[in-house]
């Protein structure tokens, strides 16, 4: 499949800012089951790129001089490939056990670490694909999607004692179960063919660690429709949490009010 992306960010402010400074993960991941087939980035101020220790493609923006808005413009277009049982055929270079140490909004609770006990084998056993799988559908069941009901700043536990989230919110509430357990688990942002599903197109779901009779290894599922990944999706970045893989994430100086509006298009061509 080849997807058509275009992913625009804009912030605008009351006042004048003197200074910004925005981590971008907004480049496809090189992984075997994506290509790049072409790809542009366009923003204001200095944009340099870099490679952070997840692997992901980044750039950092700086703006030195006033302004009163930023605009993140990236468009392209990325081959994928079908996803046989959702296994990620990447050899990463780092190793499985990073990813199953706890952040501040994938910290485990009691209650998290129960849900983790019923739908997981018992702590020490090998994790099956069938396994993660009964562990997303309960969290997919435990959270109704709803926006506006969270914030970027919201924790699994939070989010699982509302009820309710986005797909950020799942994808933690699955990170934390896993880190309970002792299961590699981690973030990812990206993009998906939104089709009919009524959610945006900028898109977080999960890549879990699993040992199945044959395969060992990354597992992606997305927690929030319950399935597992498909060629209908494009990676960005992977991470321990929404902090470590956010798309655009950062700090401004300066005062009044900041409204930002973000529109992404994702069409199969």
């Amino acid at each position: 499949m080849h997807l058509s992306i275009r992913h625009e960010t804009l912030y605008r402010y009351s006042q004048p800012q003197a200074y910004s400074i925005e981590q971008l993960h907004l480049t496809p991941r090189a992984e075997p089951q994506q290509q790049v087939l072409s790809w542009h980035i366009a923003t204001p101020g200095h944009c340099a790129a870099y490679v952070d220790a997840y692997g992901n493609a980044s750039h950092m923006l700086t703006l030195n001089a006033p302004h009163t808005a930023v605009r993140i413009l990236v468009e392209g277009i990325v081959a994928t490939v079908p996803l046989p049982g959702g296994r990620l055929q990447a050899h990463d270079s780092l190793p499985p056990l990073i990813f199953t140490v706890p952040t501040r909004l994938t910290q485990p609770t009691t209650a998290l670490a129960d849900v983790a006990a019923a739908c997981l084998p018992v702590r020490g056993n090998p994790v099956t694909t069938a396994d993660l799988l009964r562990l997303a559908a309960h969290v997919h069941g435990a959270i109704t999607y709803q926006t506006g009901a969270t914030h970027v700043d919201t924790a699994a536990a939070e989010a699982m004692l509302l009820g309710a989230g986005v797909c950020q919110d799942h994808a933690h509430v699955f990170l934390a179960c896993c880190h309970a357990h002792g299961v590699p688990a981690r973030y990812v942002s990206g993009y998906i063919d939104p089709g009919s599903t009524g959610h945006a197109a900028s898109h977080a779901w999960v890549d879990a660690w699993a040992e199945d009779a044959d395969f060992t290894g990354w597992v992606s599922i997305d927690v929030t429709h319950n399935r597992l990944m498909t060629d209908g999706y494009c990676r960005l970045a992977i991470g321990r949490d929404y902090e470590s893989a956010a798309p655009v994430r950062g700090m401004r100086r300066g005062g009044g009010d900041e409204v930002m509006r973000v529109e992404a298009q994702i069409v199969p061509v």
